[in-house]
Parts: C-alpha cells; sequence; structure tokens
C-alpha cells in the first residue's frame, strides 16, 4: 500500500516542493522516515504516532516507511508531521485520494492531534502557486500568512480530524482570504515619530539626508544626547514599502519563525537594534544548516548598531560585505545559500570611552592614547562605508522644557520621497543603484560634478581640515543628495559646505 502527499519546505528565503512517499506493508511492525531527515524530522515519528491515536484512528500495526523527496537535499523542521499522517492514513484507505495530488499539506502535530504554526508559510505558499497547485492546507495560525498571495486557495486547520474530514469531503471549508489593499492602508503608522525630539535640529537634519539618499550614518555624543531615540524614528521618515519590498521582507521574518500571527504582511520598514554582544554568525546568518542574521532582518529597513566601538572588531568586519553588495552569502561543504541585505546603517558611538570629549559642560577624563585607541576600533574600511558622521551635542535645558512642536515625521518623508524619486529618475537603467547612496565612482563621476567655485571650496576643505582621500567621494556623494532635496539640479556652494560638516570623524580632531 503506497500513498503520495505533497509538502514542502524552505531553501534560504525561498520553497522548494517536497514529495512525502509512505509505504505501508506486513511485515514486522517499524517506522522509519528517510531522505536526509534532521532530528525535529526524525522525532516525527513519536508526534505522528501519538496524533493518529488520539484523533480517534488505528495505527497500522505494519512496516511503515516514508521517503521525503527529493532525497538529497537536507530536510528540518516539524512541519512533515501533517504530511506523514495524512500519507499513512491515505495508505491504509482512511483517506481518499482524490484531493491530495494538487494539495500541499504542511503543520505540526501536538501529541493530541491538534495543529501548531509552522515557519515560511508565505514562501511556501508563493511556491505552490508556481507549480499550479490548487490549494494548501496547513494550522490555522498560519494560515493568514499563506494567503496573501493571489491564485491559490489556503485552508487552516486546527486539527489532523479536521484535515482527513476536509480531504474526504464530509466538511465543508471556506478558504482564508486576506485584504491587501486593507493591509497596506495601515502603512507607515508609525508609533514614533520625529516630533516627539526636543531640539537636535541639525542631526534631525542629518538624517533626512541620510534618509534622502540612502547613506550610512553615524552618531557621536555624550551619554544621553539623544542618538537611539532619534535612530529609532528613522524609519518612519523612509519612503513606504512597495507591496514587492513588503512580500520580499516578510518572507525573510517567516522562514526564521519571527511573524506574528495576527501578521499577514510587515508593512512598516523593520528597525533592528542588535545588542553589542552578538556573534558574527547572529548578526550576517550561519549556523550548520544557514539561518538568515540581523542584516537580513532589517532588509529594506534600518539596522542601528549602538555603542558601535564595543561590538567585537570580527563582528563589524563581517559586515563590510553586506553593506557592498546588499546580500548575504553563506556557504558550506555542501550547500551555498544567499540572503538579502539590503538595509541603512545607522550608529552610534561616545567620542571617548568616558563620553565626554567633546561636551562643553563636562570634562573629559580620558588620555589622548586612550581617545585614539577607542577610535581606532573602528575599522578603515567600514567608516568608508558610512556616508555622513553627525557630531549629537547633549540637548540644553531651555530645549528640554521648550513647548515648540517639532516637525512630524510626515512632512519630514514628503520631502524624503520627492528626492528619491528625482533619483530614480536620474540613475534609470542603473543596474542595483536605486538611491545616491549606491553611486560607485563612475556614478559620482557621470552626476557630481562641480563648478570652479565649488571644486575650489572642496580643495580648501580637504587641506584646511584635513579630510582623508576616503572623505572625497562621501562629500560630493551627500551633497548630491542635499542639491536633490533642495530642488537644484547643480552641486551648489552651500551643498557642498553642508556635506563637509557631515565628516566629522575625518577631521583633525580625532585623528591627533
Amino acid at each position: 500500500m503506497l500513498s503520495k502527499v505533497y509538502s514542502s519546505s524552505t531553501y534560504g528565503i525561498d520553497a522548494y516542493l517536497v514529495e512525502v512517499e509512505v509505504h505501508v506493508e506486513k511485515q514486522v511492525p517499524g517506522f522509519i522516515i528517510v531522505g536526509l531527515p534532521d532530528n525535529a524530522v526524525k522525532e516525527s515519528r513519536e508526534r505522528v504516532t501519538s496524533a493518529i491515536k488520539n484523533s480517534g484512528f488505528e495505527f497500522p500495526k505494519k512496516k511503515i516507511t516514508v521517503n521525503l523527496a527529493p532525497a538529497d537535499i537536507k530536510k528540518e523542521g516539524s512541519a512533515f508531521d501533517l504530511p506523514v499522517a495524512i500519507g499513512i492514513l491515505s495508505a491504509i484507505e482512511e483517506v481518499e485520494e482524490s484531493m491530495l495530488k494538487d494539495s500541499v499539506l504542511l503543520g505540526e502535530l501536538s501529541l493530541d492531534g491538534n495543529l501548531r504554526p509552522v515557519k515560511g508559510a508565505l514562501p511556501i505558499s508563493v511556491e505552490a502557486r508556481k507549480r499550479e497547485i490548487k490549494r494548501i492546507i496547513l494550522p490555522k495560525d498560519s494560515a493568514k500568512e499563506a494567503s496573501i498571495v493571489d491564485g491559490i486557495e489556503v485552508y487552516g486547520m486546527e486539527t489532523l480530524s479536521e484535515v482527513v474530514k476536509f480531504l474526504n469531503g464530509s466538511l465543508s471549508k471556506e478558504p482564508e482570504k486576506t485584504d491587501k489593499n486593507e493591509i497596506f492602508s495601515q502603512i507607515n503608522l508609525y508609533q514614533l515619530d520625529f516630533s516627539d525630539v526636543k531640539g537636535q535640529e541639525n542631526v534631525k537634519r542629518a538624517l533626512e539626508v541620510a534618509a534622502a539618499g540612502g547613506h550610512n550614518i553615524l552618531m557621536i555624543g555624550p551619554p544621553g544626547s539623544g542618538k537611539t531615540m532619534l535612530a529609532k524614528r528613522l524609519p518612519s521618515i523612509l519612503p513606504p514599502l512597495t507591496f514587492e519590498e513588503a512580500l520580499e521582507t516578510t518572507k525573510i521574518h517567516s522562514i526564521a519563525g519571527i511573524l506574528s500571527k495576527e501578521k499577514a504582511l510587515i508593512t512598516e520598514r523593520p528597525f533592528r537594534n542588535p545588542h553589542h554582544t552578538i556573534s558574527d554568525a547572529a548578526l550576517v546568518g550561519g549556523g550548520s544548516f544557514p539561518k538568515p542574521g540581523e542584516v537580513s532582518f532589517a532588509h529594506y529597513g534600518v539596522l542601528f548598531l549602538d555603542e558601535l566601538p564595543e561590538f567585537k572588531k570580527n563582528v563589524l568586519e563581517v559586515l563590510r560585505q553586506p553593506l557592498e553588495d546588499s546580500k548575504v552569502t553563506v556557504s558550506r561543504s555542501k550547500l551555498s545559500l544567499e540572503f538579502p541585505a539590503n538595509f541603512m546603517l545607522a550608529a552610534a558611538m561616545n567620542p571617548c570611552p568616558c563620553g565626554y570629549f567633546t561636551d562643553p559642560n563636562k570634562e573629559c577624563t580620558c588620555s589622548p592614547p586612550l581617545i585614539q585607541r577607542y577610535m581606532a576600533k573602528i575599522s578603515g574600511p567600514l567608516l568608508d562605508r558610512i556616508d555622513i558622521h553627525i557630531e549629537v551635542p547633549a540637548v540644553k535645558y531651555k530645549e528640554l522644557s521648550s513647548d515648540t512642536k517639532s516637525e512630524n515625521s510626515v512632512s519630514i518623508r514628503e520631502r524624503v520621497i520627492t528626492a528619491r524619486k528625482v533619483q530614480l529618475n536620474r540613475l534609470a537603467g542603473m543596474k542595483n543603484i536605486y538611491c545616491n547612496g549606491d553611486m560607485t565612482t563612475k556614478e559620482i563621476r557621470q552626476f557630481c560634478s562641480l563648478d570652479s567655485s565649488g571644486a575650489e571650496l572642496l580643495k580648501m576643505a580637504m587641506t584646511k581640515l584635513g579630510l582623508s582621500a576616503r572623505a572625497y567621494d562621501r562629500i560630493l556623494k551627500v551633497s548630491r543628495t542635499i542639491a536633490d532635496l533642495e530642488h537644484s539640479n547643480n552641486i551648489l556652494p552651500q551643498h557642498l559646505s553642508e556635506a563637509i560638516q557631515y565628516r566629522s570623524l575625518d577631521r583633525e580632531l580625532w585623528n591627533h
């Protein structure tokens, strides 16, 4: 007696179809699963046996062989419980086969036959539609996420016996529906807003420039000056996610199992704030069976690294590849996976170990060599990839106690969206370049030309302020963004002057 049931699993951020073959024969009773199962899949034998018995069915006292094909890809997770149980029941003719050939089944079984949610429902639903499969049957808590995909029927079930009744035609059920328009009507409903921040107008301006051009930003200031508060509000001024961006972001969160069951789709730009004790594998992804890391969870959003020099040096160094390529490649002896990682880096740090080197009101207790050692923890190649350095001074009492309302995120976001449209038009046709922050040397030479007065100003700034060579391209990119915000076709001296102010760490202050 042989039966076949379709299931699915994830590989990177995409899914692939798995054929669950179940063979039941009259031999010494046994239950074996083959096809490169991991421990969670091997343990499904105990869950499936108990779930079938506790759902009121007779478990066959025969030899059961389950094959998960393709057999050369490692299978992991508990989502194969339901298809294995249905395969066994189909092989002993408790389930009719008519609906199995155009259905994908997945779900973890509890010992009493209830269905628990699974990871990766969204990419699995996308793959099932691509394969022209009619329906997907999965736990009720995972159905909302899977139903985002049009062109496939999604049925959320609560128990094994409910799935059996549905497949046998004795239970009628309506497919799960999700209104994408309703979800997208709630886009950009951020709880944190720039209007909450008192003072710090120069830093808000720098964040607006960073958001408008997709530039990475580093904030330097004493403890309590509001660096974290400002960074948390950065996603609220970024352009809204498109549906394609929302879908890709949701897929990453789905395969990692960190998507809430109430949320069918991520409609706000992610903000990830890992602690400085994080490992390199947790930051960029990895593990024996590779999983995405924080840089991928921040895809199309913001990765915020607070207390930047406190991160381990090897952890900061692995950031360089994703910052350059907007993706992470994790290679193992038997497989190589790619995870998208197109994020904006926002970082914050103190100017010295005690934090008060640049504070006019509190005296710094650090010696110059100590400050230099502290600053040297951030490597030149990483600083190369950060376009804007801005000093964040302590907020004065007068500003804190003021009743004046600051500009809100919506107003700032409108200017950012307008500037991004200008950049998209200018960079149309360029591969993988969508904003000024993505420009390479070639595009900088093409789109950031200066007149004689601008060239003279930049030359003087490089000489007088002791700016490094790496600052040159950064200043041109940022001044191009400032010009876009001011609706100017040309980069004017005032745009250059502002961009030069955003290179704090290149000045001689910290270097001598």
